[in-house]
C-alpha cells in the first residue's frame, strides 16, 4: 500500500497548548520507518502551514479562532482530496480533533463525486459534538462531528459542498465516556451509535466493535478512521490534549486496531491529540506508532 503522510500541526481548537506538536513528536517516534517494515511505502507530504495562536485573535467566544481553523480545514480538504484522487491512502497526523473536519470532507467530496457513501469510526473519550451554542468551552475540537453532520458555523459546514458529509447512521463513536449535556441530546436526536466505556466493560471490545463495523459498513464505499489518543487510558498514552480517566486499555486499543486491519474496510485514518509537553519521553507518540502499526498489518504472530 502506497500512504501519505499529512501533519496538521494545529491546537487552536483546543483549550490547552502542545498538541500542535503532535505531528513532530508521531514522526520522531518513527512512524514512516515502522510502517515501511510491514512492506508499505510511505510518502511524507510535509505539514500543513498553520498561523500560531499568539499570532492570532480569538474572536468569538463561542468558536474560538473560528476564521483560522476554518482556512485550515480548507488547506486540509484540498490536500487530502489529493490523495485520495492519485488512488492513495490518506494517514493524517493531528493536531487537535478540529482537523478532521477538513480530513471528512474531503473524503465525503471525493465520495459523492463517485456516488459513493463514507463511514464514520470515531474512536475517542469525547463526543465532540457540541456547537457554538452548547459548547460550555468554545474550543472547536468539540464541534467537528457537529459539523461534519451539517451543524456549526457555516465557514466550516461550507467546506466541500453544503450539507452533512456523514450520514448519521453510518457512524459509530467508541471509547465514549466523558458528554457535556447538549452532547447528549445531539447524539440521540441523530441517533448516532455510541459505545460507551460502560458497553466496552460489559461486552468487550471485540462485540463493541463488530457492532461499530457493521454500522459504518452498511451500504458504504468507504471507512474513514477518526482516532484521538485520549480514547485511550492516560496511564497508557498520558501525553494527550484532553485526558479522562477509565479508557481503552494497552490490548483494547491494539485489538481495535487489529480488527480494523482484518476487517480490510479502513481507506483513510487520523491521529491526533497527542500531546509531548503532557507526555513522559514521547511515549504516547510511540504508542500512536505501534497503533498505526496495528492497523497496517502488524500481528503479534
Amino acid at each position: 500500500m502506497i500512504i501519505h503522510l499529512l501533519g496538521v500541526p494545529m491546537d487552536l481548537g483546543s483549550g490547552r497548548r502542545g498538541v500542535d506538536m503532535g505531528p513532530s513528536a508521531i514522526r520522531i517516534a518513527g512512524l514512516a520507518g515502522r510502517l515501511a517494515e510491514l512492506g508499505h511505502t510511505v510518502v511524507d507530504e510535509g505539514d500543513v502551514s498553520i498561523k500560531n495562536m499568539e499570532a492570532l485573535k480569538v474572536g468569538d467566544v463561542r468558536a474560538r479562532y473560528l476564521p483560522e481553523i476554518a482556512r485550515a480545514s480548507r488547506l486540509v480538504c484540498k490536500k487530502v482530496e489529493r490523495i485520495l484522487g492519485k488512488g492513495r491512502f490518506p494517514l493524517v497526523l493531528g493536531g487537535d480533533h478540529s482537523i478532521s473536519i477538513g480530513t471528512v470532507s474531503a473524503i465525503a467530496a471525493a465520495s459523492r463525486r463517485e456516488g459513493k457513501k463514507v463511514g464514520l469510526l470515531w474512536v475517542d473519550a469525547h463526543g465532540d459534538i457540541n456547537t457554538p451554542e452548547t459548547s460550555p468551552s468554545g474550543n472547536i475540537h468539540g464541534m467537528p462531528v457537529a459539523v461534519l453532520l451539517g451543524e456549526g458555523p457555516e465557514q466550516l459546514t461550507s467546506i466541500a459542498g453544503d450539507g452533512p458529509k456523514v450520514d448519521p447512521r453510518n457512524l459509530a463513536m467508541v471509547a465514549i465516556r466523558s458528554l457535556d449535556e447538549g452532547e447528549k441530546i445531539r447524539l440521540k436526536r441523530y441517533g448516532v451509535g455510541v459505545h460507551t466505556m460502560s458497553e466496552v466493560d460489559r461486552s468487550g471490545i471485540d462485540t463493541v466493535m463488530k457492532a461499530a463495523l457493521a454500522r459504518v459498513t452498511d451500504g458504504t464505499d468507504r471507512v474513514h478512521v477518526s482516532f484521538d489518543l485520549d480514547a485511550v487510558d492516560p496511564t497508557v498514552a498520558p501525553g494527550v490534549g484532553t485526558p479522562v480517566k477509565g479508557g481503552l486499555d494497552y490490548r483494547e486499543a491494539h485489538f481495535l486496531m487489529e480488527m480494523l486491519s482484518d476487517s480490510g474496510v479502513m481507506t483513510s485514518l487520523e491521529v491526533v491529540e497527542t500531546n509531548p509537553i503532557l507526555d513522559d519521553r514521547n511515549a504516547s507518540a510511540a504508542f500512536a506508532v505501534e497503533l498505526v502499526q496495528s492497523a497496517f498489518g502488524k500481528r503479534i504472530l
